[in-house]
């Protein structure tokens, strides 16, 4: 298992600003490769601007919440599903592992938050130039979050995450480097987001949640 194998031997756990762990190899090259080749509609070629949120267009606060329904955002999102699966065959052996029971006890040890009854999300993201996230906790349905980053294009390592202290300023940005993710599970100080930064073509990634709501891929 690509996954196990990287969060047991080839992560690191850091407490600053919160507690979040690093690790790095867990996607196989031929799910890096259905990442890089997922046909994500560029925003910016729609008329509509990037406004701090995934949801891009202020799509409705009930997407946000975890309702697969609602908004104009979901046409730009690209969700892993029962629906596109063949589309994605590798990412859904990556989502399989999560689903399995060793991953996800492996995981509920490491972040104190028991997956037992959870559901697995993942979303292939394309973030384009104008892209940027305002600070912000993640909902508590999530139960852990995540991306993993496929940089692909030689993009600067500076278009990770930041992680922001309690004030809302900016201590560490987790670098963008390829096939290296982070995880953390949410809570009340767990701020993130992304500045505005210049994204030369692309910044590819997953993202990889652990959830309350339903999802086509519960755990087993």
């Amino acid at each position: 298992m690509t996954f196990l194998n990287s969060i047991l031997n080839l992560s690191k756990k850091y407490d600053f600003p919160f507690d979040h762990w690093e690790y790095s190899n867990a996607l196989t090259e031929e799910s890096i490769q259905e990442i890089i080749k997922a046909d994500i509609p560029d925003v910016t070629k729609h008329n509509l601007t990037y406004d701090g949120t995934r949801a891009i267009d202020d799509g409705a606060a009930e997407f946000r919440e975890g309702i697969a329904s609602g908004g104009k955002a979901l046409k730009f999102r690209c969700f892993v599903t029962k629906e596109n699966e063949s589309r994605f065959p590798n990412l859904v052996k990556f989502i399989n592992e999560l689903q399995s029971q060793e991953i996800h006890q492996t995981l509920s040890k490491m972040i104190n938050k028991d997956l037992s009854n959870s559901y697995v999300r993942v979303e292939v993201i394309c973030d384009r130039e104008g892209f940027w996230l305002k600070p912000h906790c993640d909902i508590k349905e999530k139960l852990m979050s995540g991306l993993i980053f496929v940089n692909n294009e030689n993009e600067s390592e500076n278009l990770g995450t930041d992680f922001y202290n309690k004030k809302l300023e900016k201590v560490k940005t987790v670098p963008y480097k390829h096939n290296y993710g982070y995880l953390f599970t949410s809570g009340p100080d767990t701020w993130h987001g992304m500045e505005k930064k210049k994204i030369i073509k692309e910044r590819r990634c997953v993202q990889v949640n652990y959830v309350t709501f339903k999802t086509d891929w519960k755990v087993k």
